[in-house]
């Protein structure tokens, strides 16, 4: 397997990554960005496990009307309908919780809810920080060995035009800087602004769209714990082989879990 754990480049400062877990990591032609992206070309959800049962419990049995009819039935919750999902990520230093936005990055979302329920991010670390910029997490373990998945992998479709920003306190998808359509699991935080992450329009419709342009997906937001996010992005870091920027004391992701 080709090496894609190092920093390419600082200006766009996510590396590429393997897109698979113990697997290849080459793509297909087909995978390296259509014109105008109007058609997924690779959509991780037609493959990813659907949810074993409904998230939540039922809400109690309000009774209504005469006292003397039976309660009406109470339906779950479906978390498929569920526009702005949560996940809580505990992590060594403290609690994270971001809202999802299924509403502008549908495949996205689900792919991450999948990866969440199916337990992957729990004992991975957060493997790389940029001070005060970004970190970033979820694919590799404490030993700094990628982990291995529970289910099929393939390159998520790139979302990234669904006009949201990398802004400070935003999540979104790590990829391979020369293939738009390459992100699997591994997610970053964005500590800052960074406008350079975020999607550039193709000045020539009709054209191949330029992978270093496309952006990054942003899929959901910290609603609680970036003060926690903020101390990782100020830890000491060192560089290790094949790892940059790899904090001195392990982040662990002690486990991901969905609250809603």
């Amino acid at each position: 397997m080709r090496n894609y754990r190092k920093l390419v480049t600082v200006l766009l400062v996510v590396p590429m990554i393997a897109v698979g877990c113990g697997g290849s990591s080459e793509t297909s032609d087909s995978s390296n960005g259509s014109a105008n992206k109007e058609t997924p070309s690779a959509n991780v959800a037609d493959t990813a496990p659907a949810s074993a049962a409904p998230f939540g419990q039922l809400p109690p049995l309000v009774p209504q009307g005469n006292s003397a009819d039976p309660a009406p039935s109470a339906a779950p919750p479906n978390p498929e309908t569920e526009p702005y999902p949560r996940v809580a990520i505990n992590t060594s230093l403290g609690r994270v919780v971001v809202e999802l936005d299924r509403q502008k990055a549908d495949l996205t979302v689900r792919n991450f809810l999948d990866y969440v329920q199916s337990g992957h991010y729990d004992q991975t670390i957060f493997h790389q920080v940029l001070k005060d910029d970004i970190v970033l997490g979820g694919m590799f373990t404490a030993d700094l060995a990628e982990k291995a998945c529970t289910q099929p992998v393939r390159p998520l479709y790139n979302e990234a035009h669904n006009g949201l920003r990398n802004t400070q306190g935003t999540i979104a998808m790590v990829r391979r800087i020369d293939v738009i359509d390459s992100a699997t699991y591994q997610f970053f935080f964005n500590l800052a602004d960074n406008p350079r992450l975020d999607h550039h329009a193709n000045p020539e419709p009709g054209t191949p769209s330029d992978p270093t342009k496309y952006g990054y997906c942003v899929f959901g937001r910290v609603v609680e714990g970036l003060d926690v996010l903020q101390k990782i992005g100020q830890m000491p870091v060192c560089d290790k082989p094949d790892f940059e920027r790899t904090p001195v004391e392990t982040v662990l992701i002690e486990s991901a879990q969905r609250l809603r």
